[in-house]
């Protein structure tokens, strides 16, 4: 609750609640006055008049007392409830607790137990520790957790997430840059070159970026397209088309694609751009506050020993 972006809908909420508490506290005090009424006539009239089989009647009893005050003790349980935690609109609660706090304090309690486990391998050499097959463990685990989701549980990527199991790394596939990558982030950007280029000027780059890889592509096209890459690609790609792993510009000679080599695709990619829009994202998330320096280094260590088969002790 204590995350409305307005007072309106803080407001709304609380009202219901006043609504629904007093609805039922009007309902409560109904049903007691019909009871003294029911209590009252069943002197006169005890039953309903429905009887079946000869002998089995229906009586027509007001409600037991104890019922109707227990249904008064879970009101005021909830009432009690309101004012000593979260709930009443976006008023905190007298006890001050939240779920957020909550989790943060298991979490706390979570690290302070298992911090030891992985700042014993913090001093270790990555390809060493790749080959431990504890702290390979270790970081397979991590890795399910906090990697899996973009990269898949076998590492092999998806369609904007890189294959983690080859040889090709846009920033390097060094342990000290893919350690890097996890602590800091990656932030690539590619900028939408369709209003430069033009409808044309995008059909012949795109063309001469599948050539650069052997793919099927119209060689007159492919040759216009030659020096608006040049011009306009270069700086990122190399005139080879070779890529950049100081800024994470793939390379484009090989067969490896993160968005895909269809025609189409390309034609997208150089039109509209990749960027971290929510469609088209090249972000990593920075992992360094998430999981400290200690498990970011055995992390980095089993993502290394994906490409790289350690020798195993």
């Amino acid at each position: 609750m204590s995350d409305f972006v307005s007072g309106f809908w803080s407001g709304y909420v609380a009202l219901l609640t006043i609504a629904s508490i007093a609805g039922c506290a009007i309902l409560l005090l109904v049903m007691s006055r019909a009871r003294k009424r029911q209590v009252a006539e069943a002197a006169l009239r005890p039953t309903t008049g429905h009887v079946w089989d000869g002998d089995l009647t229906e009586y027509n009893n007001p409600m037991p007392r104890w019922w109707l005050n227990l249904f008064w003790i879970t009101l005021v349980f909830g009432v009690a409830y309101l004012v000593l935690f979260p709930g009443f609109g976006n008023m905190p609660g007298v006890l001050g607790w939240s779920s957020a706090g909550a989790y943060g304090s298991e979490r706390q309690e979570v690290d302070d137990r298992t911090r030891p486990l992985f700042e014993r391998h913090l001093r270790t050499d990555l390809k060493t520790l790749a080959s431990d097959p504890d702290a390979r463990a270790m970081g397979e685990r991590l890795f399910l957790s906090y990697c899996a989701a973009c990269h898949g549980s076998a590492a092999t990527g998806a369609r904007g997430f890189p294959n983690l199991t080859d040889r090709h790394w846009l920033y390097g596939g060094e342990p000290e840059a893919i350690e890097t990558s996890i602590m800091n982030g990656r932030m690539g950007v590619m900028p939408a070159m369709g209003p430069v280029l033009g409808a044309d000027g995008v059909k012949d780059v795109v063309a001469y970026v599948r050539s650069l890889s052997k793919l099927p592509s119209d060689p007159l096209r492919a040759q216009l397209g030659k020096p608006l890459f040049v011009q306009n690609c270069a700086a990122c790609h190399g005139a080879d088309g070779k890529g950049s792993q100081a800024v994470g510009a793939p390379n484009l000679t090989d067969e490896d694609w993160l968005y895909g080599s269809s025609e189409a695709l390309i034609t997208e990619t150089v039109t509209r751009g990749r960027h971290n829009d929510g469609t088209r994202t090249l972000a990593m998330p920075a992992w360094k506050d998430t999981l400290g320096e200690a498990r970011v280094h055995v992390l980095a260590a089993y993502v290394w020993g994906l490409s790289n088969a350690p020798t195993r002790r």
